[in-house]
């Protein structure tokens, strides 16, 4: 048979620059270059810039995501696993902790959770990175041992292997040197091929709006969550989507050490509410869509049931201890009145901020308290940079609470840089103060999307 003759790449890049549609074919021909370096780097480039200018039509969109995941493995579960394996993704979060509660939560409930997260970049500490200051947790994992311990726990939070949609990888590290990183098509493919390439029966998107988010609108918002759940669907797996708010942290923690023990606490049935109202929504949109659950206020009353009766803090310390902690640590920290610090690393030192007003809390900024972490070595400014799992903070106070004067609001732990007072001044900003009445808390779900 003969060989298809391939369309030159620079007649690709001008086809999309002029605003055409590209073939599936001609999409396969891109991806596979990027794949095996056919292409040069600028080409690459010069596509993505073609792409965020112009944009995709949804077929386009669609014809992106699928050959970006068939790039690499395709994952492959056992026949008695059908339509138990879910996923959960967050379009990312100040102090968003909630895969860490959600993954043994559905496990719990009878559901396979191969969860796939990333690493920080920026802000702070990704999932992975929050496992990693478990002592002993290793987060890459082999096919095969990720099979065994989602047959005998149900779920496991691992990072991305090598094999796993290598066009993404490319084409990620690239956006980022090209500006291109919020282009709808090109943000759909990346998240999408990687949960293709999961096999997943079902997958439900926590995507945010607001100060700490990507979009800072619910309608850019919803654009891309629309384009994730029509893609998701298309790919055949059920998806659906949670719109929430990010301006404040989630929780009361930041930081990768502190963001595990108010998992754990949540873990306990002692977890704060806007963590349990996220995690059971979440949970709930899963088992309503893997049939698990007869309504989405079953699927999240299960959730939460899970969460009160131990059964999901068991599974925790299961996973824990599949990958590679300590019976003893695992034991230690799941215990009801767990001395954390005898097991995670504690900062050298801790220093309280007090409020300079008397007042109402009126907000509190995460990206403020973010990006001082960042600089005390929570975060990333580059990939591969090593990150301090023990500097983070702690919020004293809460959206509404009447505060004195010389009250603590926030407790930063840190070690090496100190915390400096620049950065006193930046984090006694992320503070709003003000009078009850203006106070507005509009619900921290602005919609949800079942398809």
């Amino acid at each position: 048979m003969a060989q298809r003759e391939l369309t030159p790449f620079p007649e690709l890049i001008r086809k999309k620059r002029d605003g055409e549609q590209l073939s599936v074919l001609e999409i396969r021909d891109f991806v596979q270059g990027v794949k095996y370096k056919t292409i040069q780097e600028g080409q690459i480039g010069a596509m993505l810039m073609a792409i965020w200018q112009k944009g995709m039509l949804a077929e386009e969109t669609l014809a992106l995501t699928k050959e970006m995941m068939m790039s690499g493995e395709v994952m492959s579960w056992p026949s008695q696993w059908k339509g138990l394996v879910v996923d959960k993704h967050s379009t990312g979060g100040v102090g968003d902790k909630v895969s860490l509660v959600l993954a043994p939560a559905l496990a719990a409930c009878g559901c396979k959770v191969p969860m796939i997260s990333g690493r920080g970049l920026a802000h702070t500490g990704g999932t992975l990175d929050k496992l990693e200051s478990i002592p002993g947790l290793n987060v890459c994992q082999p096919g095969e041992q990720l099979q065994r311990i989602l047959q005998e726990v149900g779920c496991c939070i691992v990072g991305q292997t090598e094999n796993l949609v290598p066009a993404d990888k490319v084409m990620y590290a690239l956006r980022d040197a090209t500006s291109t990183v919020d282009s709808l098509p090109l943000i759909t493919g990346s998240i999408m091929s990687k949960k293709g390439a999961e096999s997943l029966s079902a997958l439900v998107l926590d995507v945010k709006f607001g100060k700490a988010a990507l979009y800072q609108d619910l309608s850019s918002a919803k654009k891309l969550a629309q384009s994730l759940v029509s893609v998701g669907n298309s790919l055949g797996i059920h998806t659906g989507a949670v719109l929430s708010r990010m301006n404040c942290p989630i929780g009361r923690c930041v930081g990768n050490s502190l963001e595990v023990i108010e998992s754990l606490e949540c873990l306990k049935g002692r977890g704060p509410d806007d963590i349990l109202e996220l995690v059971t929504l979440l949970g709930g949109v899963l088992l309503l869509m893997t049939g698990c659950a007869a309504s989405l206020e079953d699927g999240k009353k299960v959730i939460a049931g899970t969460l009160r009766n131990g059964k999901a803090l068991e599974k925790f310390r299961n996973m824990m201890i599949g990958q590679g902690v300590a019976v003893q640590a695992a034991a230690s920290l799941c215990s009801d009145n767990a001395d954390y610090y005898s097991v995670l690393r504690r900062a050298l030192h801790q220093t309280d901020l007090e409020t300079e007003c008397p007042g109402t809390v009126l907000d509190i900024d995460g990206v403020v308290i973010a990006k001082v972490l960042q600089r005390l070595g929570a975060g990333r400014s580059k990939v591969g940079q090593t990150i301090n799992h023990s500097v983070g903070a702690e919020l004293l106070v809460f959206l509404g609470q009447q505060v004195e004067k010389g009250q603590p609001w926030l407790r930063v732990h840190y070690e090496t840089p100190a915390l400096s007072a620049e950065q006193r001044v930046s984090l006694q900003r992320a503070l709003t103060l003000g009078s009850a009445d203006q106070l507005h808390t509009p619900p921290l779900v602005a919609e949800v999307i079942i398809p």
